[in-house]
């Protein structure tokens, strides 16, 4: 007798042998049981998963001389024909090599004669997503309006591309990729009825590979054993396979730990020498990274890292070594680097290059941890009013622009444009303000201020002014000013408000405004400097500082 690889020797032969797919057991067992049977299903889900062989379950429970019934006895001859694969009344139709408009008429054809033996003519349609749009217009009729003997199963790993005339007529049936707990319990059981020794990490590496698909995990097992013999260890298993254990990919962690962009250098040497695809590399470093962060989130107990206890404790305690944001950082540049490396013509280049970047975005430190490490500013209480509690204002400091500071030699400010006018005090907060302002030495700040309309808007301080006080009013001194007399960080908005040139054009001209004051204003370095950069700019008035020191 020929050899039964493992994946068709322990292919479930009931409901009760199939794992991972509870909902498709309870729902079909029920209509079973209910004699509630359509005549269409859609079986969909990633491979190995199920669905052809829930299908030839289905083809079971149907046939069987005792049923229809959820427990086929299989002993009848129905029973051991589907079981076997030559079920008259059973007929499998591969679509992806009869896919055709003929093949579908031939099959809408072969519907019209009631089952030579069964209770029903069961169609098992497999890969029926890719059945051509006029193969499927041919069997549309025939799924509308089928006789009371057919039934239907089209199983497909994408049924996004099954048309929705034929989807409506169907029930449909999503099959899971099967839990990492459930599927190292089945190839345990395999083990001991094929007398196969294998460790818990040699086990967990069969599954990993399977990524939730029962026949890749049982065709991979089969492969160790013939490999490794009737003894399965983990690190022959991981070099039969391909797959990088956690010393490998601990490797990059470690380096990461410490910084170290030579230990980098010298992992993808290592690598390339050894013969290791990089990209395979960076897939499974990729996956080694969302276990660390799965682990750093959730403490190390879940369900949701697919690795064997010891491995699980071993990731949890890696996690522990870096923060959230950085596992977070590391896995996206991972997965960057991945999609790099798809077109690549010089693989270790980048590959070098992606992991130093791991190594340099491991040293940046957080925005929220840069401010916390500011020095925090005095409130000045210049009134009662200030010192009584008011709501907290989460707000952000508009970005400061630097501007020129006035000689220190001279006395006198320009303005520019537009003719000085005195603005009366918009608020309290303004008085407070000026009065930091002048106390610290800021005169370009302070005249500013003076000049602009202030109001508290309940999000921060808004500021009218005009054009030649705009960029002042947005410089690092109001900010800080701001923040000195509120105690708080405060929004600045400003704004350019012409009704206040209107008012300066109009207003008398300053009494200290005389020839001797001007003649020194413009021979000011810093003036003529201005006047270089604004060459538009007119000087209208100028006003001697020096009373208000």
């Amino acid at each position: 007798m020929s050899y039964q690889v493992i994946a068709r020797k322990y292919r479930p032969r009931d409901f009760d042998e199939l794992i991972g797919q509870e909902h498709v057991k309870h729902t079909l067992d029920n209509a079973i049981t209910q004699k509630r049977i359509a005549h269409g299903y859609i079986f969909a889900g990633q491979r190995g998963t199920g669905k052809t062989t829930v299908a030839r379950i289905m083809a079971r429970c149907l046939n069987c001389v005792e049923g229809p019934t959820a427990n086929p006895c299989g002993k009848c001859a129905s029973c051991l024909e589907v079981l076997q694969g030559n079920a008259i009344d059973v007929i499998e139709i591969d679509a992806a090599s009869n896919r055709g408009i003929n093949e579908m008429r031939e099959l809408r054809e072969n519907v019209r004669f009631r089952p030579s033996r069964d209770r029903y003519k069961v169609f098992i349609i497999d890969e029926a997503h890719q059945i051509t749009t006029e193969a499927f217009n041919a069997l549309l009729k025939t799924l509308e309006e089928p006789p009371e003997w057919a039934v239907f199963i089209l199983c497909t790993t994408e049924t996004h591309k099954i048309p929705v005339t034929i989807a409506s007529r169907c029930q449909q049936f999503s099959f899971r990729s099967v839990e990492f707990a459930e599927l190292m319990e089945r190839m345990k059981f395999i083990c001991k009825e094929e007398g196969i020794t294998a460790d818990e990490d040699a086990l967990a590496v069969l599954a990993q590979t399977g990524e939730g698909s029962v026949r890749d995990s049982l065709s991979a097992l089969d492969q160790a054993i013939a490999c490794c013999g009737s003894t399965l260890h983990a690190k022959e298993v991981r070099q039969l396979l391909g797959i990088f254990g956690m010393d490998a990919l601990g490797d990059v962690a470690i380096a990461l730990e410490k910084q170290d962009s030579a230990r980098m250098l010298e992992i993808v040497m290592e690598l390339e020498r050894s013969g290791q695809s990089l990209q395979h590399f960076c897939r499974e470093l990729a996956r080694y990274f969302r276990n660390l962060l799965v682990a750093k989130v959730t403490g190390g107990n879940t369900r949701l890292i697919a690795a064997s206890p010891a491995e699980i404790q071993r990731l949890a305690a890696t996690a522990e070594k870096f923060s959230e944001l950085d596992l977070t950082r590391y896995l996206q540049l991972t997965l960057d680097l991945f999609g790099a490396l798809q077109h690549s013509l010089q693989p270790r280049l980048h590959m070098e290059l992606g992991l130093i970047r791991m190594v340099q975005a491991g040293k940046l430190t957080a925005i929220e941890e840069v401010l916390a490490s500011l020095p925090q500013s005095k409130p000045v209480a210049l009134s009662a009013s200030a010192s009584a509690p008011r709501e907290r204002l989460n707000l952000r400091v508009a970005a400061p622009v630097p501007v020129p500071e006035p000689a220190a030699e001279p006395v006198v400010a320009p303005v520019v444009e537009k003719a000085k006018v005195e603005v009366a005090p918009d608020s309290p907060l303004k008085e407070r303000l000026l009065a930091y302002l002048t106390e610290q030495k800021k005169k370009f700040s302070a005249d500013a201020v003076q000049n602009a309309r202030l109001e508290e808007t309940g999000t921060g301080v808004k500021f009218s002014a005009p054009r030649e006080f705009v960029r002042p009013l947005q410089s690092r001194d109001i900010a800080a000013a701001l923040q000195a007399v509120t105690g708080r960080l405060v929004r600045i908005e400003v704004v350019q408000d012409d009704t206040v040139v209107e008012a300066k054009a109009a207003a008398p001209k300053p009494a200290e405004d005389d020839e001797a004051t001007r003649e020194r204003a413009l021979a000011n370095p810093q003036v003529q400097r201005y006047r270089e950069i604004f060459k538009d700019s007119t000087v209208r008035g100028v006003r001697d500082l020096s009373d208000q020191e």
